[in-house]
C-alpha cells in the first residue's frame, strides 16, 4: 500500500459541520455573497445595541425633563438649560414657547390663532424627534426582507456549480455534489443568521418609537393645555 493509499484509507471523516472550512471551499461567487452578509449582519447589531442604548437614554432624560418641568417655578429657564437641549421633550416644549413668543410679539394677536400654530410646532417637533431616532432603523427593514434572498441566490450558484461538477467528472456520486450543495445551502443559513434578528428587532424598535412618540405627544398636549389656560387668564 503506498503512502497516499494509507492516508486515504486511515482517513477520518469530519463528525461535524465546519462553517469555516465551507467558507473556505466556497466558490468566489458564494464567498462574496457570504462576506455581504456577514457585513450587513453586523452592522444590524451595531444599530440595534446603538438604538437599545439610545432609547433607553431617552426615555430617562424625558421621564426625568417632564417631572422637573411640571415641577419648577419657571418652565422657560429649565429649558433653556444645557442639560434640556439633548432631551427630546425639551425640544417639544422650547417649539411651543418659541411659537408662543413669536404670536405674542406684536401688540394685538390673534388667540385661536396662536393655539394653532403652538399646537403645530410642537406636533411638529415630535415628528422630526420619532424621525431622529428611527434615523437608521431602514436598514434592519432592508437587510431583514433581501438577506434570505441574497443568500437564496448564493444557494442556487453554488448548486449550479455542484452540477456542472457532475457533468465534468461525468460522476454523480454523492460525495461529489455534497461538499458543493452543502457550501451552497451555508450561504441560506447565513442570509436567515443576518435576516431574523433584523426583522425581529426592526418591529420591536418600531414599537418602541411609537411609544416615545407617543409620550412626547401626551406631554405636548399637555404643555398646549397651560399656555391655553394662560392666554385665557391674560
Amino acid at each position: 500500500m503506498t503512502s497516499l493509499s494509507y492516508l486515504a484509507a486511515t482517513a477520518v471523516p469530519p463528525t461535524r459541520l465546519d462553517p469555516w472550512q465551507l467558507f473556505l471551499d466556497a466558490d468566489i461567487v458564494v464567498k462574496v455573497v457570504l462576506i455581504g452578509l456577514i457585513v450587513a449582519s453586523i452592522w444590524s447589531w451595531t444599530i440595534i445595541i446603538g438604538f437599545l442604548m439610545r432609547a433607553a437614554r431617552l426615555k430617562r432624560r424625558n421621564a426625568q425633563f417632564e417631572e422637573d418641568f411640571w415641577g419648577h417655578d419657571d418652565p422657560e429657564k429649565l429649558i433653556s438649560t444645557k442639560r434640556a437641549s439633548s432631551t427630546p421633550s425639551a425640544r417639544v416644549a422650547k417649539a411651543g414657547m418659541d411659537e408662543l413668543r413669536l404670536s405674542t410679539s406684536g401688540a394685538k394677536f390673534d388667540r385661536e390663532g396662536t393655539r394653532l400654530r403652538v399646537a403645530q410646532a410642537m406636533e411638529g417637533q415630535v415628528a422630526a424627534e420619532s424621525d431622529r431616532l428611527a434615523d437608521r432603523l431602514n436598514f434592519l427593514a432592508t437587510t431583514g426582507s433581501v438577506a434570505p434572498f441574497v443568500g437564496l441566490f448564493g444557494t442556487v450558484w453554488g448548486i449550479m456549480n455542484s452540477f456542472f461538477q457532475i457533468g465534468s467528472q461525468q460522476n454523480s456520486s454523492l460525495a461529489v455534489v455534497a461538499p458543493g450543495i452543502s457550501e451552497a445551502l451555508f450561504a441560506t443559513a447565513v442570509g436567515l443568521f443576518a435576516a431574523i434578528p433584523a426583522v425581529v428587532a426592526y418591529n420591536r424598535f418600531n414599537h418602541t418609537v411609537n411609544g416615545i412618540e407617543a409620550g412626547m405627544q401626551r406631554f405636548g398636549d399637555r404643555v398646549h393645555a397651560q399656555i391655553s389656560r394662560e392666554m385665557d387668564g391674560a
